[in-house]
């Protein structure tokens, strides 16, 4: 072999043992949960919790990565989902029936509508203790340093925030094509 063609394969084997580690080593996550809905932030949690969006995925390995969620305190539920949505618990004991609404939950902490929607999409088995260890909730946008120095990758919120009326500039008010234009003599009360 010419030195030409050694130093090439030792450049080719570098790369494979730098993708070889990129793909089994842990990576951390982090999602914005500011106005999004807390089952989109549940399912893309769970598919990096359980290693499924890697190419070695397995059921029986575990190969899931750190996931970090923060702003929990600013999640969004459609329609009237915060008072209609009731989260139930047993203690085992008599009369240890509980029922909470999705607010009086939300109030209490702003953690834990997030942290079951993850727990319930993750799979019913012993390894779901070990996945949920990996996944990291903070109600602000405050990290402690050593999570924010870990972070790898940041993922793309799942739905759009829209803009309030207050964010816009008059030129696009104006612009924004009306549907009724008042006759001149209406008063507006």
């Amino acid at each position: 072999m010419c030195l030409s063609h050694a130093s090439l394969f030792n450049k080719s084997f570098a790369s494979f043992v730098f993708q070889q580690w990129a793909t089994f080593a842990r990576s951390w996550f982090l999602i914005d949960a500011r106005q999004q809905p807390p089952g989109k932030i549940a399912t893309m949690c769970s598919v990096r919790l359980q290693g499924k969006h890697k190419p070695i995925y397995h059921a029986l390995s575990d190969c899931g990565d750190h996931v970090v969620v923060i702003n929990t305190k600013h999640i969004a539920f459609s329609g009237n989902k915060w008072e209609q949505k009731v989260y139930s618990s047993h203690t085992g004991y008599p009369g240890g029936f509980k029922q909470v609404t999705a607010a009086q939950l939300h109030q209490k902490d702003p953690k834990a509508i997030v942290k079951l929607a993850v727990y319930g999409m993750l799979p019913r088995n012993l390894a779901r203790r070990t996945m949920m260890q990996r996944l990291h909730i903070f109600p602000d946008d405050e990290l402690p340093e050593d999570i924010r120095a870990n972070i790898t990758e940041e993922l793309q919120q799942p739905r759009e925030i829209p803009r309030r009326l207050s964010e816009y500039t008059q030129e696009e008010i104006d612009a924004f094509p009306r549907l009724w234009t008042p006759p001149e003599d209406y008063k507006m009360k």
